[in-house]
Formats: structure tokens, C-alpha cells, sequence
């Protein structure tokens, strides 16, 4: 049941957590913690000083990073925590290598144990970790540090423009003008709280003129449904944005359970993970333009058949399966990325793992990607979110568990910067990071291109996939694979 909304009284400093991040807040589980991990190479090495100088000059401009939550009956509550210290935040890490393991394999066991560690709720829910002498693969000096952050503070979007932010020269956050509480509240309640009721109202006329407000992308439809002054689409607009949400709501009521296989099931409580060398982000766009698809086709039908190729490996008949993977969708303007919390949406993406020719994959991904262009989907999953973050906790998991069982995997796929970023004075030479599966998903793929490269990583529950690096293996050569097939394609005209 939802629980009424009503005032509370808030001590000075103190902020009402929005629906939707109080959603992912009662999120955790002992199986998947939410939490979004990351990890930074840096060459040459750091020290812990020099971080937590740098932590103490930037990130620390935005105030959830120093703000405890405290829940209650209704909700949360961001405080003030009166006992911030960094010490509690950023701690120096050492690695202990096993007979036979190297430093990355190290270190990934290590993200693994700490995804897998619940966050200390009585502080800020973050953590730092860094391990100030970690070589590279080829013996080079450099540190190695590893972030957890909770959801509730912010979505991937939102923590890679404060990541970014930290780095030298990074942007710093707007100056932001001290609102009355009256005045924040009103307007914490129409960026994301009210879209969420009038996208889940019954479809009355009310509602469609609401969704009606909407402009040529997503994101700019969630600024217009803030802004009630914003003028009305034409009648022939509305009505096919009512269709088309109509149609939408019924896709995801009526979407069949993910098909069964060996990644699928109830998961344990450790984790593993996993990552790849670079690939040149050059030679993707080269084989995105030949075949004329975007270069996430080309990558995602990499991934797809790396997952594929690991399933057939283990006796499972591949042939014509497919599996789904949830595909968070932002929702905010770019300009307001360095705003905290979570206004993204969640759409869920066909991976066409039984397809064995590697270009005929990525036509079958990109006719995906088609079919969804145009969906409500991403805003209609907010709004569910938002609804889940006032409900009792066991409804709350009972609703969010729908999302689960629709999937096997929860996929991020990010463009990051061209070129190769400072920290400190050092180079950042790669990163990597995972959003949380939620419910009984046991499966986080992220795509991230960086510096020139594009790396694949997964982190996996341990019983579900105890070998997440078997998958990353096959990433490169499937690539491999598609570009000596292009290679052999009749491309000329009397071919």
C-alpha cells in the first residue's frame, strides 16, 4: 500500500529524500547490494594524501557526499552527518596477490569482495579505496583505486560528472542558490515525484495532455511534464503519444519471464569480476560505418555473442535464444548531469545471443534498438520506481521483482571522454564501472569506451557465473571474428 504523503518537521541542514531515490535505498538485499562500483588504473601511482586532499576540495562541494540518510515510517531523510571524517571514506587498500594471480586478477577479486560489502549506514554511504603500489599488466608503477557509491545518492550519469569533476581541471558544480524549503520542496516534487503519479493516473484526458507536453527527446519531455507553462502538443501529437504509451504499458505488463538459462536463478551473496584490455574505438566506428549500424550495435552484438559462446561452451543449446538485458535510459538534460539523484528510465533490450554469424548479429541488434526508439518504456519504469519508493518494504521488493524476472542482465554501454584524463597529476589509463542488478538478476554488463579504447566488463554472482572472466575472453575475438567476416563479405559491385 502507498503511504500517504504528509509534512515533516526537518531539523536545519535536513532534506526529504525523493520517492525514487528512497526506492533505491530500501533496495538492498544480501544478494545485490546497491551500490555503483567503479575503478580507476592511474599511472603513476598516488597517494592516499594526495586523495583525500583532492576528496576534500571537490567532491565535497556536493553535500550528499557529507549527509547520512536516516530513514523513517514515510520515508528518508538526508542529515548532516555531525561526525564526518574522510578517514571513514577514503582508506588506503592492500592487496594480498594468491599463488599464481596477477595484479589484475587481484584487484578484480578485490571489487568483487567489496560489491558484495554493505556500506556503513549509520555515514554518508560512499567509500573510497586505494591501493597506492598496484602495477599494470606490463610492470608499470601506478595505484589503483576503487569507488562505492550508493544509488540512492545518484545514477550513472550523475556520478560520472562528479567523478569527472574531481579530476584536474574537471568542471565544478553550479553555485547553487540557497532555496526556502518551501520553495525546494515544491520543486523536488515537480522534477520527478508528480511525473511519476501522472504517467501512472489512468489514462484520462488529464494524462495524455501531461504525457502530451512532450518534445522530440526524452529527456526534454521530462523538463516539459515539470513545467506546467509549457505549451500542449497539437491534438493529432497527443493522441499518438497516448497510443504509443498505451501500447507500452501493455508491453511491459504483458512481457514474458527472460529465458531460462544457467545465468538465471536465485543468487548468493559474493561476487565476481571481470574486465578486458581495450579495443580501438577506431576500428569499431570503421565497422559500424561499413555495415551501417552505430557502434553500440556493433558492441552489444559482441557482448552478445561472448554470453553466447560461454553458455554453448557449458552444453546449453544457444541456437535461436535469445535473453533480455534492462538498459538504464537517462532522463535529464545533460546540461543537469551534475545534479544528484536518479531520473533515468529503464528499457529492456533483446540480446540475440543464438545468432551465430557475427554480422547478421549486429543487423538482429540494431533492429532492436529500432524497435525501441519512439517507446515510453524508460518514463513509465521511473514512475514505477517512483511508486515503489512509498510502498512497504516487502511490496515494494514484491513490485521491483517484476523488473528481475523479465532479465538476465543489467547492461550500461557509455561513451566516455576521447581522451585520456588527470588525476592528481597522474594519467587515468583506464575505468571501469557497474551499476547494481536488482532482485534476483545476477548479471552487470558495462561497456565503456575511454581514451581512444572501448572495454567490456561483468560482474556476475558467484553461483550464477563463477567465471565472468570466460566471458570477457570471448569479447576481443568475437570482435575478431566480425571484422575477418566483413573481410571476406563480396563488398564490390560484381562481387
Amino acid at each position: 500500500m502507498l503511504n500517504s504523503p504528509e509534512d515533516v518537521a526537518l531539523p536545519p541542514g535536513a532534506q526529504r529524500m525523493s520517492r525514487v531515490d528512497t526506492a533505491w535505498l530500501r533496495m538492498d538485499t544480501p544478494q545485490n547490494l546497491m551500490m555503483i562500483v567503479g575503478v580507476w588504473r592511474l599511472e603513476p601511482g598516488i597517494t592516499l594524501a594526495a586523495l583525500q586532499q583532492r576528496v576534500q576540495e571537490r567532491l565535497l562541494k556536493f553535500g550528499r557526499f557529507s549527509q547520512r540518510v536516516q530513514e523513517d515510517a514515510m520515508g528518508a531523510t538526508w542529515l548532516p552527518d555531525e561526525d564526518f571524517s574522510l578517514d571513514h571514506h577514503v582508506v588506503a587498500e592492500k592487496l594480498v596477490r594468491k599463488r599464481g594471480q596477477g595484479a589484475r586478477q587481484a584487484l578484480e577479486a578485490r571489487v568483487g569482495e567489496l560489491a558484495a560489502t554493505p556500506l556503513d549506514p549509520a555515514r554518508p554511504l560512499w567509500q573510497f579505496h586505494l591501493i597506492e603500489d598496484h602495477p599494470g599488466e606490463d610492470g608499470s608503477p601506478g595505484s589503483a583505486m576503487i569507488a562505492r557509491v550508493h544509488h540512492c545518492i545518484g545514477d550513472g550519469i550523475a556520478l560520472i560528472s562528479v567523478m569527472m569533476s574531481i579530476t584536474d581541471g574537471g568542471p565544478l558544480p553550479p553555485a547553487r542558490a540557497r532555496k526556502a524549503r518551501a520553495e525546494q520542496a515544491a520543486e523536488n516534487e515537480a522534477s520527478g515525484d508528480w511525473l511519476a503519479e501522472a504517467v501512472l493516473r489512468p489514462m484520462t484526458d488529464l494524462t495524455i495532455k501531461a504525457i502530451g507536453m512532450t518534445g522530440s527527446g526524452v529527456s526534454k519531455s521530462v523538463e516539459l511534464l515539470a513545467n506546467p507553462q509549457a505549451p500542449l502538443a497539437g491534438s493529432l501529437e497527443m493522441a499518438r503519444v497516448a497510443a504509443q504509451v498505451v501500447s507500452d504499458v501493455a508491453a511491459l505488463a504483458l512481457m514474458a519471464d527472460d529465458s531460462p538459462t544457467r545465468l538465471k536463478g536465485k543468487p548468493g551473496t559474493t561476487k565476481r569480476v571481470a574486465w578486458c584490455d581495450p579495443i580501438p574505438l577506431d576500428e569499431v566506428k570503421a565497422i559500424g560505418k561499413a555495415l551501417g549500424c552505430s557502434i553500440n550495435d556493433v558492441l552489444l552484438a559482441c557482448a552478445s555473442g561472448a554470453i553466447g559462446g560461454y553458455l554453448e561452451d557449458r552444453g546449453e543449446a544457444v541456437a535461436g535464444k535469445e535473453i533480455r538485458a534492462m538498459v538504464p535510459v537517462n532522463l535529464r538534460p545533460i546540461e543537469k548531469a551534475h545534479e544528484l539523484g536518479n531520473h533515468f528510465g529503464l528499457v529492456p533490450l533483446v540480446l540475440p545471443i543464438g545468432v551465430a554469424n557475427p554480422v547478421a548479429r549486429v543487423f538482429a541488434v540494431r533492429a532492436r534498438m529500432a524497435e525501441l526508439k519512439g517507446s515510453y518504456q524508460p518514463m513509465l519504469a521511473f514512475a514505477v520506481l517512483a511508486v515503489a519508493g512509498l510502498m512497504i518494504r516487502p511490496v515494494q521488493h514484491a513490485l521491483l521483482g517484476l523488473f528481475a524476472k523479465k532479465a538476465t542482465a543489467v547492461m550500461t554501454n557509455v561513451p566516455g571522454p576521447a581522451t585520456k584524463l588527470k588525476f592528481c597529476g597522474s594519467t587515468l589509463t583506464q575505468t571501469m564501472f557497474w551499476v547494481p542488478q536488482s532482485g534476483d538478476i545476477g548479471m552487470g554488463v558495462s561497456i565503456l569506451s575511454y581514451g581512444g579504447g572501448v572495454q567490456f566488463g561483468l560482474i556476475t554472482d558467484s553461483l550464477l557465473c563463477p567465471d565472468p572472466e570466460k566471458i570477457i575472453d570471448r569479447f576481443a575475438p568475437e570482435f575478431e571474428k566480425l571484422l575477418m567476416t566483413m573481410m571476406m563479405l563480396p563488398w564490390g559491385e560484381d562481387g
